[in-house]
């Protein structure tokens, strides 16, 4: 039975934390929750976040599920990366593979779930062995393979000019500018670019202390991937049933994304638009997604007895 607190945003005791070292020795901090046995599920987080952002998914799904959460290199309590080269979505991948090496044991399977920049890493390492082999289902969130700063919706629709907003979201996009403690005026700017009109101030809340945590340094690192992301490729080589999410209000990666994603999918197991959603579906709507998630280890498991049989 699923039993979230009452606040949500704490992350639940940990069953097990690790240091994972990445291909370039980048150490990696892992969280694992739930009970051993269980159908494991990993979860990456998106740009400026870390495993915290995820903890109202954890909740829902740890009482039966095995949750591996990673922070993503530069973000909570793994390394920064030395300079530009350590910033990249073959890096991503790299780190993706690493924790899925360690973490579940060879002939094991885990679905993945991505959220923004992490739902880009599942996508940039969709080829690589071992994580074919340790993978049976994705759900990517709230995210895209290609254009993001070509489809962004931040700057209102009233700059009409098409290389303007362009220019003034790549600026938006790389700003090194320090967020400084959360207050609320930053709090509504960060609700109103990454979350939907109707949040509750606990959820804006949540989600300014997690994003304010991550260095300025980090942000500008991966602000300059991001903006040149291509991930065509990897999104097709994603061979596993795989289910989209993204919110109707999403500012930063559109339903645009998602429904190109979807329909390129080699495997598409669903399409969830979430009403009045912006970018932050874990934290805004996390029974939804914490359900997709567990709508698709369901899934796997029946084609696994399926087969079987």
């Amino acid at each position: 039975m699923t039993t979230v607190p009452a606040d949500p945003h704490l992350l639940p005791a940990s069953a097990d934390t690790r240091r994972v070292r990445s291909a370039d020795g980048t150490w990696l901090h892992t969280a694992t929750y739930g009970p051993q046995g269980a159908p494991t599920v990993v979860l990456a987080h998106g740009w400026t976040c870390s495993v915290a952002f995820w903890a109202p998914v954890i909740h829902r799904l740890a009482a039966d599920h095995r949750v591996v959460a990673y922070d993503q290199r530069g973000h909570g309590r793994s390394d920064r990366p030395h300079g530009a080269p350590g910033y990249s979505t073959a890096k991503l991948a790299d780190d993706l593979e690493a924790v899925l090496t360690a973490l579940v044991p060879a002939g094991e399977r885990a679905v993945l779930a991505g959220h923004s920049m992490g739902g880009m890493t599942v996508m940039a390492a969709a080829d690589r062995p071992q994580v074919v082999a340790r993978t049976s289902g994705a759900v990517l969130v709230s995210t895209g393979a290609s254009d993001l700063v070509a489809e962004l919706r931040v700057v209102p629709d009233a700059v009409r000019p098409v290389r303007l907003r362009r220019r003034l979201h790549q600026l938006i996009l790389e700003s090194r500018l320090p967020l400084g403690p959360a207050n609320g005026v930053s709090r509504a700017l960060l609700k109103y670019a990454t979350m939907g009109p109707a949040t509750p101030p606990a959820q804006v809340a949540a989600c300014a202390k997690v994003v304010h945590a991550c260095p300025t340094g980090t942000r500008y690192g991966w602000s300059k991937v991001l903006g040149t992301v291509e991930l065509t490729a990897g999104l097709a080589a994603l061979a596993v049933p795989t289910a989209v999410v993204v919110g109707t209000h999403d500012r930063l990666t559109p339903p645009v994304h998602a429904r190109r994603m979807h329909a390129a999918l080699a495997d598409p197991r669903g399409l969830l638009e979430l009403p009045g959603v912006g970018h932050m579906a874990p934290v805004e709507r996390p029974a939804e997604v914490a359900g997709e998630i567990r709508r698709i280890v369901e899934l796997v498991s029946a084609e696994q007895r399926s087969d079987v049989g």
